[in-house]
């Protein structure tokens, strides 16, 4: 698997589609500290582009990128090597090629404003890691869609559709239920329901740790009551682990019963 992962990471930090996503994430970077002037705002904007664009990314590349190697897969799967090594591999390779871009992208822009002297950076760090892990996430459901249907047009039109209902219609449907539903206790609810969103639960994490769940209203007090506490930040990291890890052993699981 070292081996494969070494070859799918080397192989893909030089291809044009990560140089894009480097780019796309310095530009994305330089103009809003830009235009904001300020550190902190930065963030909180930088947070609202993530949140939609490297779920987006990862799913886009992890569905191209599996269709595409198919061949090179297939050739490998007639070698003594175990499935689960060649998949995870490629996997791994794809995740931390894109991982090494968004550091890279939005690193060096900030380092050079000089985040690192100031109380902001903790608050980048919590930033860098929710990204991060929302492009293992999405890598992880991406590859399990791709390997589930063979058509790829089928497989690329569901992946878009998770990350679709996960980034827009799953908050509108959490909205209207709030609204609906308000003259009961909905705490329980609302926390559960942030936890099976990796996107919502990204954002509230990084809110708390910038300090303006306030401007989340009665919602950003609950959340703040149990997420903002030590025992809730690692409840929450946990579920994000969880998050990129049954995904990824569903893949694991259909790539071994699956007929090449």
């Amino acid at each position: 698997m070292i081996k494969i992962l070494k070859y799918s990471f080397f192989d893909l930090i030089r291809s044009r589609w990560t140089y894009g996503y480097f780019l796309i994430c310095l530009i994305i970077s330089f103009g809003l500290l830009y235009f904001s002037r300020d550190l902190s705002k930065g963030i909180i904007s930088m947070m609202n582009v993530i949140l939609a664009l490297n779920p987006l990314i990862a799913t886009v590349f992890g569905s191209l990128y599996l269709y595409n190697s198919r061949e090179f897969a297939e050739l490998l799967l007639a070698l003594p090597v175990k499935r689960s090594a060649i998949f995870a591999g490629k996997y791994l390779g794809l995740s931390l090629s894109l991982a090494a871009g968004y550091i890279l992208g939005t690193g060096i822009p900030f380092i050079l404003s000089g985040i690192a002297a100031t109380d902001q950076a903790a608050n980048f760090i919590m930033l860098t890691v929710a990204a991060i892990f929302l492009l293992f996430i999405f890598t992880g459901i991406s590859f399990l869609v791709s390997i589930r249907y063979e058509n790829s047009v089928r497989g690329f039109g569901v992946s878009i559709f998770i990350w679709l209902a996960l980034a827009f219609l799953y908050d509108g449907i959490f909205l209207l239920a709030l609204l609906m539903f308000e003259q009961y206790p909905l705490e329980k609810f609302a926390l559960i329901a942030t936890v099976f969103n990796p996107i919502d639960l990204s954002r509230v994490l990084i809110m708390l740790k910038l300090d303006i769940s306030a401007l989340m209203g009665y919602t950003g007090a609950v959340f703040n009551k149990f997420l903002g506490t030590g025992l809730g930040t690692t409840v929450s990291l946990g579920s994000l682990v969880l998050w990129v890890a049954v995904p990824l052993l569903f893949f694991i699981r259909q790539v071994k019963r699956k007929d090449f």
